[in-house]
């Protein structure tokens, strides 16, 4: 019989990852992370709380589709937003409001709301399920997201921390979604060891698709940077491209519309002449996706970083190499948009 992962000791932890890492070419930290976030994972969707989350974003795409071949780090969620704030969406079509007074009502509900959640019910569970498996780990609240910090058995460059973030937002549905089962990169690679699983419900690849697309829209239309390890973001869409699924998501002119409505409503940003961005005429045909001066310089150094700490799975391709798919998936997006109008800016 298989022996639990987190029942071994942390010596035969160590070797279990060392086995995993020769046997896949990954990295030790990277497959030791992997397994804190399928277990995060599988705290959350294990209990009735996961019933109105959506697991969704970068690790959605290597975890569930293999879209990606890339280690991503972190869990992105949604909380349905009519569960959260029924009180105001009721009845709502799309869950949108229809007006910009009526979002503010929202959105301020929702930035009160969502953090007494997430201190009240996602932590105690998470912090109660790493008190019950008795794991080397302790989790925190900041705002909208929870930090697992676990004691690591081995390190990389410092680029990814031993750490989970858990970063939950709530103004949207999060469909279309679907179950799907969660297993851990090294488990393919030893046997007679239970590595942790989950079944978190999954957003659709094709939305995640548009939800990047229209970030890096915004990272190319902005003057100020902001945050950074957004490099992430177009490998992400280079490698859905490959995959077929930006083709896929390109063709489904509803969830460019619904992704385009909902971010005029709840994600307006002003670009570098401090114009509010059509996101319903980046769907239609006007995407950006290649940057260019400073925020070019700072999306190439952080793709540096990125590479540098092993988070690639593959043999990394130069990066103007990237930018010049980027490209031609940005002329292809536009040109087919221009094939079939887009209404993507919602209700006034």
């Amino acid at each position: 019989m298989a022996e639990a992962y987190f029942g071994l000791s942390p010596e035969d932890r160590l070797e279990v990852l060392s086995v995993a890492a020769s046997a896949s070419g990954r990295p030790p930290h990277l497959l030791e992370k992997d397994i804190w976030v399928v277990w995060t994972l599988g705290a959350l969707f294990g209990d009735s709380l996961g019933d109105d989350l959506v697991f969704k974003g970068g690790t959605s795409l290597s975890k569930v589709y293999g879209a990606i071949r890339r280690f991503s780090e972190d869990i992105d969620l949604t909380y349905d937003i009519r569960k959260l704030v029924p009180d105001l969406v009721d009845g709502a079509e799309d869950a949108l409001p229809a007006t910009r007074s009526e979002e503010k009502r929202w959105s301020k509900a929702v930035r009160t709301r969502l953090p007494q959640w997430i201190a009240e019910k996602a932590l105690p569970l998470i912090q109660a399920r790493l008190a019950a498996d008795a794991l080397p780990a302790k989790a925190r609240a900041e705002g909208d997201k929870i930090f697992v910090e676990y004691e690591a058995l081995t390190t990389g460059s410092g680029y990814v921390l031993p750490r989970v973030m858990l970063e939950f937002g709530a103004r949207s549905t999060g469909e279309p979604s679907a179950p799907y089962e969660v297993t851990c990169d090294a488990a393919p690679h030893v046997e007679g060891v239970a590595f942790p699983v989950a079944r978190p419900r999954v957003m659709r690849a094709e939305r995640t698709f548009w939800e990047k697309a229209t970030a890096a829209h915004v990272f190319c239309s902005e003057g100020p940077l902001r945050g950074d390890r957004f490099a992430r973001h177009w490998y992400d869409l280079a490698k859905l491209d490959e995959a077929g699924l930006a083709e896929a998501a390109i063709a489904d002119r509803s969830i460019a519309a619904a992704v385009a409505a909902h971010k005029r409503w709840f994600f307006a940003e002003k670009d570098a002449g401090r114009q509010t961005i059509d996101y319903g005429a980046a769907v239609a045909g006007d995407l950006r996706l290649v940057p260019e001066g400073d925020s070019r310089r700072a999306l190439a150094d952080d793709y540096r970083r990125m590479v540098e700490d092993g988070l690639l799975l593959d043999e990394a391709e130069p990066f103007e190499a990237l930018m010049d798919r980027i490209r031609d998936l940005q002329d292809r997006a536009n040109a087919a948009a221009a094939d079939g109008s887009v209404e993507g800016s919602g209700r006034v």
